[in-house]
């Protein structure tokens, strides 16, 4: 059998059914169909080869015992080196398929549920915890693939076991229906504590997810809460949620545990009952001394494939446990779907345009978008990105003519870039964080820093550009981290790049030296800029006020300040609190800031 192993992560892990946990498995077994035949014949041969033994030992002894020594006794032994032989290769070979069926499984429902989060946007966090999303992939992706790893122990357990009941019902009817009968009883019994287990499983694995997610949300505000003093509220709550994940633990082990036990003492008393019986048949010359030995080997070797039945069940229930928490994330609607584009791409020089409000970013322009109410700014240079199709649909944006809707999303993303206010860093190092396309030199980074006056986080960050940030760039203060951002933004050379409040965090100075250099390093190249803040706005080519869902008014910031009528005063109320913030030295002139 050819099987071509295709190596991990898969270029397209495929689109599985989520209409229940056995659709989604039989799907995943699909996927992965070379490999798992691979560990199921291994399998199966392991379990025959040890089921021959117990046979071939008996007819050994009972040659042995009429004949003594002989040619046909050393056949039999040779058969029995040959069963072990097979075991041994069939075992070792049967492990590394089990183990790739194991991981092949769960990376690839890691990846399945990684693509869903990275196409979601928003979506995800509106419809599941934190807590929820990570648990998918470091406890239920883990929990499929531990079925699929023992896939092949459970089928080789079932062969064996039918093989095994047909040659001891041929050879001693009333013994074989005792096995044959006994042992599925046996693990009827033992199921019966299979549903309980599951309820309990599940009710650990709801507490382990809310443990997750209230862990998350205090280390990542710890500074805001020792600010206020509230961590140790946090942490009580906290210390009372790993109790309940605890005493969820406990009642789970405490099920096992009787799981466990009976495993052991229930096919002990079958396999004391065969041999009882047995013996009897034996001095009553019913059987021979070799066939009892066959007997009691039968019974001690099925209690084996039992045992990984019952185990196999408790594996199954996990797993369907896990499959149904990966549905529901999977069953995430996307903000923005991955839609074929039905418009080929609009040429590059074309302007970007908001239909309903008119907010436009013409090429090589830089452009301001002002309004009393920050939040609605902020979402109409959100949809500028296509983050949200329903939104976008509501008030169209065309690219050159063309709605965002129709066009490749991947390509319109590189050449629409939206940086949002509040600045998301990830841990690594901080040229990788930078350089998010992978294409920057050293000298472009250095220079994106210097646009967004970020020397400091360079100088701040042991190993300069080979640094690491830690996570969320914990290390840096919110001033830093939103520069870093800008800087990140600013290295993807979008030809329209909208910047919601990129300098809302800094002092008036250092404002004042971003705008200055973000127009020379953004010219030629479209550039929408949501603020409010005079020292940013007097810099621009020109500002966008939007009044009542529409645009009002447009202009330099120096006109619209100096114009007569009700747009004209409406911009001095926006920006009148700032402009008395400010010292009339910082807004005075740009070239009084030293570039």
């Amino acid at each position: 059998m050819l099987v071509i192993v295709r190596p991990l992560p898969l270029p397209d892990p495929g689109t599985p059914p989520l209409t229940s946990p056995l659709a989604f498995l039989l799907w995943q077994a699909r996927q992965q169909r070379g490999v798992l035949a691979l560990s199921v014949t291994c399998g199966i041969l392991t379990f025959l080869s040890q089921a021959v033994t117990p046979f071939v030992l008996g007819h050994a002894l009972d040659e042995g015992l009429e004949k003594g020594l002989g040619r046909t006794l050393l056949l039999w032994a040779l058969v029995m080196l040959g069963a072990g032989v097979v075991q041994v290769v069939a075992g070792a070979f049967g492990h590394r398929f089990d183990v790739e069926n194991w991981l092949r499984a769960a990376f690839s429902t890691s990846q399945l549920v990684g693509d869903t989060i990275s196409r979601s946007g928003d979506a995800i966090t509106e419809d599941l915890a934190t807590g929820e999303v990570v648990s998918t992939v470091a406890t239920d992706a883990m929990r499929l693939g531990e079925l699929f790893f023992n896939a092949a122990r459970l089928i080789g357990s079932l062969v064996a076991y039918v093989g095994v009941a047909v040659l001891m019902l041929v050879t001693s009817p009333s013994l074989g229906i005792v096995v044959v009968v006994g042992l599925p009883v046996v693990a009827a019994i033992l199921g019966l504590l299979v549903k309980p287990l599951q309820s309990r499983q599940s009710a650990q694995r709801e507490a382990s997810g809310k443990l997750t997610t209230l862990g998350a949300d205090t280390v990542s505000g710890l500074r805001i809460l020792r600010g206020i003093g509230g961590e140790g509220a946090f942490t009580d709550r906290y210390r009372q949620q790993s109790q309940r994940v605890r005493e969820a633990g406990v009642r789970v082990a405490t099920t096992q545990s009787y799981l466990d036990a009976l495993q052991v003492l229930l096919p002990g008393l079958f396999v004391a009952l065969v041999l009882w019986m047995g013996a009897q048949q034996a001095v009553a010359g019913t059987i021979t001394p070799g066939q009892l030995v066959t007997f009691y080997g039968y019974a001690t070797f099925l209690t084996w494939p039992m045992q990984n039945l019952t185990q196999s069940i408790q594996i199954t229930t996990r797993a369907f446990v896990a499959v149904r928490k990966v549905i529901t994330v999977l069953e995430v609607t996307p903000a923005a779907a991955d839609a074929p584009a039905t418009s080929p791409m609009p040429p590059h020089g074309v302007e970007l345009r908001d239909v309903v409000t008119g907010v436009t970013l013409s090429p090589g322009r830089i452009s301001a978008l002002v309004s009393a109410h920050p939040d609605t700014s902020a979402r109409i240079a959100t949809r500028m990105g296509r983050f949200d199709d329903s939104a976008e649909a509501a008030t169209p944006v065309h690219l050159g003519g063309v709605p965002l809707a129709d066009l490749d999303k991947d390509e319109l993303r590189r050449r629409v870039v939206v940086a949002e206010a509040t600045p998301h860093l990830f841990s690594g190092v901080l040229r990788d964080e930078l350089d998010v396309r992978d294409r920057a030199t050293d000298a472009q980074i250095l220079d994106a820093l210097r646009v967004a006056d970020a020397q400091d986080v360079l100088d701040s960050t042991p190993g300069g550009l080979l640094g690491e940030l830690p996570e969320k760039g914990r290390s840096l203060s919110g001033g830093q981290r939103q520069r870093v951002a800008l800087a990140r933004a600013l290295l993807t050379e979008a030809e329209h790049l909208v910047l919601i409040e990129p300098t809302s965090a800094v002092d008036a100075h250092t404002e004042a030296r971003i705008a200055d250099r973000l127009v020379t390093a953004r010219a030629g190249r479209s550039t929408l800029v949501v603020t409010a803040s005079p020292l940013v706005l007097d810099r621009v080519d020109e500002v966008l006020v939007v009044r009542d869902g529409a645009v009002v008014a447009t202009g330099t910031h120096r006109e619209l300040l100096e114009g007569v009528g009700e747009h004209h005063e409406h911009y001095r109320t926006i920006v009148g609190r700032s402009l008395g913030e400010e010292t009339p030295s910082t807004v005075s002139t740009p070239e009084e800031v030293a570039p």
